[in-house]
């Protein structure tokens, strides 16, 4: 089942609510960074909520979520914009721990229980919407319900989910994102709550098949959901030759003259996807110019 995400209203519209499928997605950023399983759970759920709160984005509008507790994974960075596509790295991918006493990944020791939430909206603005609150649980899913209780005064619900098969590949991963609407009434709000006291984790429901649109019916009742669209899910970077050489021409002629004379190159490394990106000499000396010329 390829990845992605539902965006739906439910309860007359009082409640709007993101499922997502990360799967395969998780899956790639695992790949890529090589990450151990409490470090796979952690960035996991990170894209997980990064991607659906991209979701309630528009255009190409955009944002950066960044995670920094004081647990040995350091800094979660994750991108991700209104079209489905998310990146995403944790400072220290080689980090894992025993189950803890409730038999998961101990993500809360990885991340740590002090730091804060940062959340950089790029709207097309002059100015960036940024919010940040300070980490409670250190689980990421509480984190995130707090962020949007705080930082944004929306009452929300957020599950998120990552199981990490023996070979450190990813088996499963996806989440749900629940918020109240002004004016959603007590009766309402004891039924989801009801609701969300009985459901399985996350994990164990996209491992048992269900799709984003099951996930929100276990959530909120099979009679209360409506779809409003979907959306393709995908771990894709923007990194390209051309933004490292944008960055490299902004170091200088004498930076740049250096790279030349001390290594006869420059290579450049992605912190997202890894990708390596290789400038020869004459590829050097043609920014160089480009300098001169301006």
């Amino acid at each position: 089942m390829s990845d992605y995400l539902v965006r739906a209203l439910a309860f007359n519209g009082n409640v709007r609510a993101f499922a997502a499928r990360t799967t395969n997605t998780v899956g790639e950023a695992q790949r890529r960074h090589q990450t151990w399983p409490t470090a796979t759970a952690a960035l996991g759920r990170s894209i997980t909520a990064g991607v659906m709160m991209g979701a309630m984005l528009k255009g190409d509008d955009k944002l950066t979520i960044k995670i920094e507790g004081n647990g040995p994974i350091g800094p979660i960075i994750v991108d991700s914009n209104a079209k489905g596509e998310v990146r995403g790295f944790v400072t220290n991918p080689q980090v894992h721990f025993e189950l803890n006493n409730v038999g998961k990944l101990d993500v809360r020791r990885a991340v740590g229980t002090e730091g804060a939430v940062t959340v950089v909206k790029d709207l097309g603005l002059r100015d960036m919407f940024s919010g940040q609150t300070p980490i409670v649980s250190g689980e990421i899913a509480e984190d995130f319900t707090y962020y949007f209780a705080v930082s944004e005064q929306v009452p929300s619900s957020v599950g998120l989910g990552v199981l990490v098969n023996p070979d450190n590949t990813v088996l499963a991963s996806g989440g749900f994102i629940i918020q109240l609407m002004p004016g959603c009434d007590e009766e309402t709000i004891t039924e989801i709550e009801k609701h969300l006291s009985n459901i399985e984790p996350v994990s164990k429901m996209i491992e048992k098949g269900y799709t984003p649109e099951q996930i929100l019916e276990a959530v909120l009742g099979e009679n209360q959901v409506r779809v409003l669209d979907t959306l393709p899910v995908q771990f894709k970077c923007q990194c390209s030759k051309e933004r490292f050489g944008a960055a490299i021409m902004s170091l200088g002629v004498g930076e740049i003259q250096e790279m030349i004379e001390e290594d006869g190159g420059a290579e450049a490394e992605c912190h997202f996807c890894l990708e390596k990106y290789h400038f020869d000499e004459s590829e050097l000396k043609g920014i160089i110019n480009e300098i001169l010329e301006q």
